[in-house]
């Protein structure tokens, strides 16, 4: 048995011992191997999966979200992907009241809830609680957010989320224009405010894999490569097609607008995908960031990861 499975088992027997509520989680950078590792522990532990990937949520956006294909899902059930179409909105709020939900209802039938994903505030929203203001989208709000985007970019977004909300922009990246928006958009209606955390609902045991840096950035790149293969191409032109503008918040995510350029006949394809390459690799390091400032998580050694899943 390996250390990580007795770590597992012997929060399940403490669980079950004080009738508490079970958790795990399998977090860390994007490309690092989360959706193999959370598919075998469900198998192991009889689980279902609640993705915590914010760009998952979304139909027809399937090879450049690298979501889990329907043979794996139709085996073992997976939460919270595809509820959203790529023009409708999707908040951390949202995620967290609809991932509560898919974890109470997966341990009243007596399964293992295992939450997947690299989105460390949604995540956290789940695991610490969050009670997060109520801020409904917001049309007027988002037409003068998209004004001063225009007028002045990314840095002038995320300047005013600094001046409005301090402790809000210390968490976001000045170049996650999606969530300086979204985060300017609540600030603006409801005032600054921290997330209050709750009292934590469950037992809960978090993991990631600690790859070399070199090997993730090499699996990141591989990866890139591989959608392209699978026809990642066809997927943005047939949304674009369907009528699925290159400004939705789901259309800015990685993997979709660096190739409108190539699209549009701007840019070389190579281009394209280093400039990909690139971004992931950054979006990745943010992510380890993240993870490594919390000490609950477990890292499993890679020798460990591939012993596991292969």
């Amino acid at each position: 048995m390996t250390d990580l499975y007795h770590h597992i088992l012997l929060l399940l027997k403490e669980c079950k011992k004080n009738n508490q509520k079970p958790l795990l989680v399998v977090c860390g950078p994007t490309a690092s191997g989360k959706t193999a590792l959370s598919i075998k522990l469900a198998q192991d532990f009889n689980g279902e999966i609640v993705s915590a990937d914010s760009c998952q949520v979304y139909r027809k956006m399937d090879i450049g979200t690298d979501k889990i294909g329907i043979d794996i899902r139709k085996k073992i059930k997976h939460h919270l992907i595809d509820i959203r179409d790529p023009d409708q909105q999707y908040t951390m709020s949202d995620f967290k009241r609809e991932a509560t939900h898919a974890i109470n209802d997966i341990l009243m039938r007596g399964k293992l809830p295992i939450v997947c994903g690299g989105t460390g505030l949604y995540i956290s929203s789940v695991v610490e609680n969050y009670d997060l203001p109520l801020a409904p989208p917001n049309l007027k709000i988002r037409e003068e957010l998209q004004k001063e985007y225009e007028k002045g970019g990314n840095l002038h977004l995320y300047n005013m989320l600094v001046e409005l909300d301090p402790a809000t922009a210390a968490k976001i990246h000045p170049n996650n224009v999606r969530y300086v928006a979204r985060a300017l958009e609540v600030v603006m209606q409801t005032g600054p405010r921290e997330p209050r955390k709750a009292k934590p609902i469950y037992q809960v045991f978090k993991m990631a894999i600690d790859w070399p840096r070199e090997v993730l950035y090499d699996r990141i790149n591989k990866r890139v490569d591989d959608q392209i293969d699978l026809g990642l191409l066809n997927e943005i032109k047939t949304l674009l097609l369907e009528g699925y503008d290159e400004s939705l918040q789901s259309m800015q995510a990685l993997g979709y607008k660096e190739y409108f350029a190539y699209i549009s006949g701007q840019r070389p394809l190579q281009d394209c995908k280093e400039e990909l390459k690139q971004n992931s690799r950054n979006f990745a390091k943010r992510q380890l960031t993240w993870f490594r400032r919390d000490e609950e998580i477990y890292w499993i050694t890679p020798e460990d990861f591939t012993e596991l899943c292969s």
